[in-house]
């Protein structure tokens, strides 16, 4: 039986309401669950760009890509193993005012390059860049403080090799 493992997925589309919608469908008819789901706009004007993670077989993603590839606003699916793209994650940490001058949160920060993005009598919040697993470690660290909130971003991922996806529209245009 072929071996889960996490993709990226790459959806071009045009920008139309309802979309999300038919995408995350497709997905749910298939039972998988949709770990990480970012939409924005693309290298392209007027074209975006989901980017999806989730675990499922190499067969089970070609499935979903030719699902998605039939709806009519998407111009283009690709997906990814994690060792084809360079990828990272935002995430946001609320943290009671009585925690800011504490020498271990402090030297955490340093450790992950966080910064503070705000700072007031009641809280201050951090934010940070990196990987999945950067974030789970900040905030296991981070959790013992009591935090106020927490908020993290889905994947946003490039490719390491080029992407055709520049041509392949030019050709529609020509």
């Amino acid at each position: 039986m072929e071996e889960k493992q996490k993709f990226t997925i790459s959806v071009y589309t045009e920008n139309n309401i309802g979309l999300l919608n038919r995408i995350s469908a497709i997905f749910l008819k298939r039972h998988i669950n949709i770990e990480s789901l970012t939409v924005s706009k693309s290298e392209i004007e007027d074209v975006h760009r989901f980017t999806i993670v989730a675990n499922m077989t190499e067969k089970a993603i070609k499935k979903i890509l030719g699902q998605i590839e039939k709806q009519i606003e998407v111009i283009r699916a690709f997906y990814h193993t994690d060792d084809e793209v360079i990828f990272q994650e935002t995430a946001m940490f609320k943290i009671s005012t009585e925690h800011l001058y504490d020498e271990k949160i402090q030297n955490k920060l340093k450790l992950r390059h966080a910064h503070m993005v705000t700072i007031n009598e009641r809280y201050f919040v951090i934010e940070t860049t990196g990987t999945t697993e950067d974030i789970n470690r900040l905030y296991d660290r981070l959790k013992p403080y009591g935090l106020l909130q927490f908020v993290r971003s889905g994947r946003i991922a490039i490719t390491k090799e080029k992407m055709a996806i520049s041509e392949l529209l030019q050709e529609f245009k020509d």
